[in-house]
């Protein structure tokens, strides 16, 4: 086992055994069916009901189970037996079981009354209050998706109508954060996870011949039966993931795994990236995310869960910490994280204001954006940033936990980076940049190591503390927190000084022993 691996759980993480204790709770009432702890659902503000689905209508769900069971697929497989469903897929690897039948059917194998629902993001199929199962199969089931689909992830862009001034390419701005010219990721693979929008083919071909370079090979995934449909305003988020992260590293792959906007779509995304056998991916980056409070319980236990996974099968996940400063868009005047950026699993990647001179924190008010970060409200202070001096929340209570983010990039778009978007040039920030740039930084770092670095984390806070590796932002604010000396939860541990990180991970890992259990 990594040797940055061997105390995953506690506290440097969310263990099997956390995960179970934190997400049971109190005991249900003796019954036969038991509600299911961590499942329950309301209705969201602007959200309401427009009728009952057909009950005949065919859908597939996803099972996620705390462990294999000892009886194999038995429990389950008489599960759906009992409840006229069908097993579509087993996948004990990552602890999955996909389920189909009719809304009825699952109505009552559930305990839940499915709605059709109008909110301000769209339609969905949902439900109000928790899911039930048999006493036996509910104390072994981590969560059950597909059921409520309601639209979760927001993507973590801005964009300017206007150019401005100062303005950067992506292998540009890898040029001025100094990462090794001579690595262009060939032999490397980044999945990039995408919950809408599309990209036009042609909008990437042009924009590789701009900047007289060789585009990246481009595959596309489909999970859940979500596609490339160009055409909405999430392509921005697609096309910004591609070229940035293209631009650094054009002689890898990059692949795309677009998944429904759902918590279902977003479990079982992860679970395909890491299961890829096909591609590889050594380092995934996911630019989407909600407040922890917009998730359900189930959702970020089960997350994690594959996050953890990730780490253990040596990839390396950058999520981007979001861009409405401390408050992570939520309007109840408290501090709030990201998710997945807050997961001890996740590299977080916040942003910066870029200048050669004196990099500060992006925070251009309300209307410019603001990099996310805090303190979680869900994950215990990880071991590897025991030493970090994390500051208590901002939040009333004084409590330490998680501190996001970890790493940061350059995402104001006032110093924002050129792509080319339906045919015409327009300026991005957001840190939906900074976490593709970090990936195409780590799959550089992979071609130069001749292997995957995996889990990040510990290695930022403790072999690489002392190092050059990382650039400290000492200047600006988020609104509830202030940039320092060190960490902090505007932009980490700091941004890339690429060849020194090259050079402090090869001194570092020459011990490193893969993951092989």
């Amino acid at each position: 086992m990594n040797s940055h691996l061997q105390n995953a759980g506690e506290p440097n993480g969310i263990s099997h055994s956390m995960i179970n204790e934190i997400s049971t709770g109190e005991e249900p009432p003796l019954s036969n069916l038991k509600p299911l702890p961590g499942s329950e659902k309301s209705i969201p503000e602007n959200t309401i009901a427009i009728g009952l689905p057909d009950p005949n209508e065919q859908i597939e769900i996803t099972v996620i189970l705390r462990s294999w069971p000892e009886d194999g697929n038995s429990a389950i497989k008489n599960f759906a037996q009992d409840n006229d469903l069908k097993v579509v897929r087993i996948d004990p690897d990552g602890y999955s079981v996909t389920l189909s039948g009719s809304i009825e059917a699952l109505r009552k194998a559930f305990g839940v009354k499915l709605t059709n629902y109008a909110s301000p993001r769209g339609n969905y199929l949902g439900y109000s209050g928790q899911v039930t199962l048999p006493g036996r199969l509910a104390d072994n089931v981590l969560g059950v998706f597909g059921l409520d689909n309601r639209p979760l992830a927001y993507p973590y862009f801005f964009r300017l109508k206007n150019l401005p001034h100062i303005t950067y390419t992506p292998n540009q701005m890898a040029s001025l954060y100094d990462f090794d010219s001579s690595l262009d990721g060939r032999g490397q693979c980044i999945a990039i996870i995408e919950f809408g929008g599309g990209y036009r083919e042609e909008d990437i071909a042009r924009y590789f011949n701009w900047l007289k370079m060789s585009q990246p090979e481009i595959r596309v995934v489909s999970v859940d039966g979500a596609d490339n449909p160009p055409g909405k305003d999430d392509d921005a988020e697609v096309v910004l993931d591609i070229d940035t992260a293209g631009a650094v590293v054009p002689g890898s792959r990059l692949v795309l795994y677009f998944a429904p906007n759902s918590e279902r779509g977003f479990i079982d995304s992860i679970n395909a990236v890491i299961h890829d056998k096909d591609n590889k991916p050594s380092v995934l980056s996911i630019s989407w995310g909600a407040a922890e409070d917009e998730w359900s319980q189930e959702a970020i236990f089960s997350a994690t869960r594959a996050f953890e996974t990730a780490a253990k099968s040596n990839i390396t996940v950058l999520c981007a910490s979001g861009d409405s400063g401390s408050s992570d868009g939520e309007n109840d005047s408290l501090a709030h994280v990201d998710f997945p950026a807050s997961c001890p699993y996740v590299t977080g990647c916040g942003g910066t204001s870029f200048s050669p001179i004196d990099e500060t924190v992006w925070n251009n008010g309300k209307a410019g954006g603001a990099t996310g970060g805090g303190i979680s409200d869900i994950f215990p202070l990880p071991t590897w940033q025991f030493n970090a001096s994390v500051q208590p929340s901002a939040n009333p209570g004084i409590h330490v936990g998680r501190g996001v983010p970890d790493v940061a990039g350059n995402s104001d778009p006032r110093t924002g980076y050129v792509l080319i978007y339906r045919g015409v040039p327009v300026v991005f920030g957001g840190t939906s940049v900074a976490a593709p740039l970090w990936a195409g930084l780590i799959a550089q770092i992979n071609q130069g190591l001749k292997r995957p670095v995996g889990y990040l984390n510990p290695l930022l806070y403790t072999k690489l503390a002392n190092s050059k590796a990382l650039n400290d932002i000492t200047s600006g604010n988020n609104s509830a927190y202030q940039a320092a000396p060190g960490w902090d939860a505007c932009t980490g541990l700091g941004t890339p000084n690429g060849l020194e990180l090259l050079r402090a991970l090869m001194e570092n890992l020459k011990s490193y022993t893969n993951v092989t259990d």
